[in-house]
């Protein structure tokens, strides 16, 4: 497998003319665990991408791909997604319950605070999926 790279194993549900869309199995980390069944944390969730293809790749739909993402974007992601968020609560919260301000509304107003970021990702959700592009690759 691609050294730097993030891989997980698909198949293609559908061909277009310059994209496919592939369907990924999720699984949480303790999906392996022999005692997942008895103890009902194991998660698997199903996700559909749409991954751009270079002209002239050939997918059928049925086909088991690799989903490939750079390693960096992967981090990338992971702080965007949850380290920002929990630097933004942590500020708001500490800075203030310094200030005086009852917790009622420190909570209230961290909250809200993490909410806007979340909203500026969501609107800049187009600007963000171009910069995470996936590449796709035929199993062997």
């Amino acid at each position: 497998m691609g050294k730097g790279k993030i891989i997980h194993d698909g198949i293609v549900r559908e061909v277009h003319k310059d994209s496919v869309t592939v369907e990924m199995v999720c699984k949480t980390a303790c999906a392996g665990c022999h005692a997942k069944g008895a103890c009902g944390v194991s998660d698997e969730s199903v996700r559909l991408i749409t991954v751009p293809v270079p002209p002239f790749g050939l997918f059928e739909p049925g086909e088991k791909v690799f989903v490939e993402l750079k390693s960096s974007m992967g981090l990338k992601a992971v702080w965007i997604s949850y380290v920002i968020p929990l630097a933004i609560l942590m500020i708001l919260i500490l800075s203030l319950s310094s200030a005086g301000m009852k917790e009622l509304y420190v909570g209230a107003i961290s909250i809200a605070g993490v909410g806007l970021y979340y909203l500026v990702i969501y609107l800049l959700r187009g600007k963000l999926a171009r910069q995470f592009c996936f590449s796709l690759r035929k199993a062997s």
